[in-house]
């Protein structure tokens, strides 16, 4: 088959020649076209394959990006798991803190205590500049 078509190219090309003369112009052979226009798409087709690597490779960095986000979110949100564990423990011995009477007295006269040392502590830093 492939002969066929050499020997249709090949005299598709005696009689453009023939029509050339004959026109008095000077007209690039079909064969010729044809072997210009192959060049063009291999070209196309390596840039197309160039470009298709490219994207390849941009798509796995794009995806071993996400899995490392991906870890890094599932670990970030272990921690969190765990950190409200913590907290909701502390806050239940706080309500069991508040829940008594004596307990409340208590936990008062230490913040009591904790306001007063800050004031105190806020008052000579205060003095410390104003003499220095």
């Amino acid at each position: 088959m492939s002969y066929r078509r050499d020997h249709r190219s090949s005299k598709s090309a005696l009689f453009d020649g023939l029509d050339n003369l004959e026109e008095g112009g000077i007209r690039a052979s079909s064969s010729f076209s044809h072997d210009v226009k192959d060049h063009d798409n291999g070209k196309a087709i390596e840039s197309l394959h160039d470009r298709v690597a490219f994207l390849k490779r941009l798509t796995g960095d794009i995806h071993d990006e996400v899995e490392s986000h991906n870890r890094m979110l599932d670990r970030m949100g272990n921690g969190m798991d765990a950190t409200r564990g913590i907290m909701s423990g502390t806050m239940g011995r706080f309500k069991k803190v508040f829940e008594k009477k004596s307990n409340r007295k208590m936990c008062t006269l230490v913040m009591a205590f904790v306001v007063s040392f800050l004031i105190i502590y806020y008052l000579f830093r205060m003095l410390r500049y104003v003499r220095g």
